[in-house]
């Protein structure tokens, strides 16, 4: 599978909903954003064809059941929508489906050149299972745009972003894309780095003190590391601050998000050490699971 080309702007947003209240939270997000950047809007719900090929094999009136449920959920999908349209101004549509969720919400993506996807947290149905295990691999292997994972609700345009980075060319699109989604917003770069074979040096009896003047030659390279790399993507001086840690990466950024008042984590699908393009980084793949804010996974990579 190709990398997906770069958002360079926001023209379609959709919102995949159960229309369950974590998914309104996300529909509220999609919205706010679909305004902010005068984007179009739509609403997708998937009827997953698993569950109508059960109530095939049960009811032998199947098909009125069916019917009559695809109204009611086309109804509540219109409902959602035009409650949106109200509250925010977006001209949000509604798109009912049937079929894989995971295949079919791609598709999608693809067919209505959809630039943003954003889904709730949580939810009533197996849709919203998407961030834990495999299964949220599959959907960040198959969409060709970037995923938004809303647990907030907030009606504000984000304010403060937290971007990880490892300076692979995933993190450099995930800076991208966060200057996109929220040009106004503070970006905290951050970058946690690691002794390379520091237990085997320590195994093999170097010094404490050397090991120290080691660790700070390394803090000294991954400091310049971010420096250069504000230089070379131009940011404004007071638009963003720099946050350099040491040691377990996951962890360091959950706490940093929730110290420093974030309410946006931006990060690319891979790190520097992706092996497959068709895996989910286990960085990421933590921080969608375990993050209190919102999370932005950026499906592209750079050259």
């Amino acid at each position: 599978m190709n990398s997906p080309a770069t958002v360079a702007s926001l023209h379609h947003i959709a919102c995949a909903t159960d229309l369950s209240d974590p998914a309104g939270v996300a529909a509220d997000r999609a919205a706010q954003l679909a305004a902010q950047h005068t984007a179009r809007l739509t609403l997708l719900h998937v009827i997953s064809s698993g569950w109508v090929d059960e109530l095939r094999a049960w009811l032998a009136d199947s098909a009125q059941w069916q019917d009559k449920m695809t109204v009611e959920t086309k109804g509540r999908l219109e409902a959602e929508a035009a409650r949106l349209n109200g509250a925010s101004g977006a001209q949000a549509s509604a798109v009912l489906l049937e079929g894989h969720p995971v295949t079919t919400l791609a598709e999608t993506v693809l067919a209505q050149h959809i630039d943003l996807l954003t889904i709730g947290a949580r939810g009533s149905s197996p849709l919203h299972h998407l961030l834990v295990g495999t299964t949220a691999e599959r959907l960040l292997r198959k969409v060709a745009c970037p995923l938004l994972v809303v647990r907030r609700p907030s009606p504000q345009p984000y304010r403060r972003v937290l971007i990880p980075l490892d300076f692979s060319p995933w993190s450099e699109r995930a800076v991208g894309l966060a200057r996109l989604l929220a040009p106004d917003a503070m970006l905290v770069l951050m970058h946690s780095f690691s002794i390379p074979f520091e237990e085997k040096l320590r195994f093999a009896g170097v010094d404490d003190a050397t090991l120290v003047h080691y660790r700070e030659k390394v803090r000294n390279e991954a400091r310049q590391q971010m420096q250069d790399f504000v230089l070379i993507h131009d940011l404004p001086e007071n638009g963003y601050e720099l946050c350099l840690t040491e040691g377990d990466a996951p962890q360091h950024i959950l706490t940093q998000a929730r110290e420093r008042g974030c309410d946006l984590i931006v990060i690319g699908k891979h790190g520097r050490h992706a092996a497959e393009e068709l895996l989910l980084g286990s960085v990421t793949k933590h921080v969608v699971s375990e993050a209190e804010c919102d999370v932005l996974v950026s499906t592209a990579r750079g050259a």
